[in-house]
């Protein structure tokens, strides 16, 4: 069975076939949040500690840090903030060391500027999860050489020099190159988590059988690991989170290993638990049984954040709180 391992200081999560299906936060992410981005060009990390607490809490195994911010007052000041290629590896350095001082899962690196993929993984411990590689014959031949340096897994997302195509096969042939072309670099296909990009079903009726079939040719033919930005398949619908969550345990039963989405979504992460407990990820039910009782609480009032870290903090004897920065 593949099995894909990402690794923190102190803890080890593993993407596979037969595994738990992983879930990796998405919050800390600056794109499209202007307040998050605006809070990050006054140095303010509180949204981002806040995030990265709840998430974990509410079940996040991994989590995703994107660095794409821009910086609109500092770049009317000095024009090298309008290149991406000068704020995302500062940045990023900083969100991870800020996130690593408290919480210890591991983590996701996402950016697409390689110079802040670089300062991740330097900055990171343990062995992350690089987001992304893609087709493109440029970026091949900047990430995977990154990807071997470190011996880390990678994401590869199945566009290429001529764009996203609507043609499930053409993305499955881009993913395949991916593979191969790792393999010249000595990658394993373990190390290889695809992407097959999630079209949003209100655009296209056939997204979510498209994304079915390719994660099983995906699993079956190539033996990869699959990923994909959830929320996709909602883009632009009404009540988004509840095709989100009949999406997920579909995707899982399909062959699906993992996720970047949002956990602090009750609906979504009840989705995912009851699919880990009817693929048989779940043994005796166990952690079903447990996110019950946070149901149970959320039912009562309390907030889905607060009711997960209450029982997280139950479960190991009452042992909260925040890991004691380094430096």
């Amino acid at each position: 069975m593949t099995r894909t391992v990402i690794e923190s200081k102190t803890k080890t999560v593993t993407i596979g076939f037969d595994e738990p299906f992983c879930v990796i936060g998405e919050r800390i992410n600056p794109t499209g949040r202007k307040k998050l981005a605006a809070e990050l060009e006054l140095g303010d990390f509180s949204t981002v500690e806040r995030d990265a607490l709840e998430q974990v809490a509410c079940g996040a195994m991994v989590l995703d840090i994107n660095s794409g911010a821009v910086f609109s007052n500092k770049m009317a000041e000095d024009p090298r903030y309008a290149d991406n290629n000068f704020v995302e590896p500062t940045l990023m350095r900083q969100l991870i060391e800020r996130v690593t001082a408290i919480v210890d899962v591991p983590l996701c690196i996402d950016s697409s500027v390689p110079d802040a993929l670089r300062a991740g993984l330097e900055a990171a411990e343990g062995r992350p999860l690089l987001n992304s590689v893609t087709g493109e014959e440029e970026r091949m031949e900047l990430v995977l050489p990154l990807v071997k340096k470190y011996n880390v897994p990678v994401v590869a997302i199945s566009n290429d020099d001529t764009g996203i195509s609507e043609d499930p096969d053409v993305r499955f042939a881009v993913a395949k190159k991916i593979v191969q072309r790792a393999a010249d670099f000595g990658i394993p296909a373990h190390d290889i988590v695809v992407d097959p990009l999630v079209m949003p079903i209100g655009a296209m009726g056939s997204a979510g059988q498209q994304v079915f079939t390719l994660v099983r040719r995906l699993r079956e033919e190539l033996g990869v690991n699959t990923t994909c930005g959830a929320s996709n398949i909602s883009f632009g619908l009404p009540h988004r989170h509840g095709i989100n969550a009949a999406f997920l345990p579909m995707a899982i039963g399909a062959g699906m290993t993992s996720a970047i989405m949002n956990p602090v979504r009750p609906v979504e992460m009840e989705a995912i638990r009851a699919a880990n407990f009817l693929m048989n990820h779940d043994p005796n039910g166990t952690e079903w049984i447990k996110f019950a009782r946070v149901l149970d609480a959320v039912a009562e009032g309390t907030p889905f954040p607060e009711a997960s870290k209450a029982a997280a903090e139950a479960a190991s004897g009452g042992r909260g709180g925040r890991r004691r920065r380094r430096g």
